[in-house]
């Protein structure tokens, strides 16, 4: 069994996740359970299915929850984008978040690619 702690894009994953939960404290209360919500449960989706991936018997249950864990990080990098564009984000925030996503997506793909 993988210890997920071990894994960089899980760790990114898990910073993302508390960033989002952390700016997302800031929408406005109409977005409480629509738009929050979703960004937040696509946020600390990618690193628990990174985790839960780990505790899969093979290499291709694995791969199958990282691959989770990438659509889960694209649902969110078009959150970032509609955040931003609905002036719930500044621009500054919006591209230091769209890049630490975009990062772990990436990373994701390179562990995917190596399985």
């Amino acid at each position: 069994m993988r210890d997920y702690r071990k894994y960089k894009v899980w760790e990114l994953g898990h910073e993302v996740a508390l960033s989002i939960y952390k700016v997302t404290k800031e929408f406005p209360e109409e977005e409480k359970f629509s738009m929050v919500s979703q960004m937040r449960r696509a946020a600390y989706s990618v690193p628990s299915n990174i985790s839960e991936g780990c505790g899969r018997e093979s290499d291709s249950e694995f791969k199958r929850y990282l691959v989770i864990a990438r659509g889960s990080a694209s649902e969110l990098e078009y959150f970032l984008i509609l955040s931003k564009d609905l002036n719930y984000l500044k621009e500054e925030l919006y591209e230091v978040l769209f890049d630490k996503v975009n990062m772990v997506r990436r990373s994701l793909n390179n562990l995917i690619n190596k399985i």
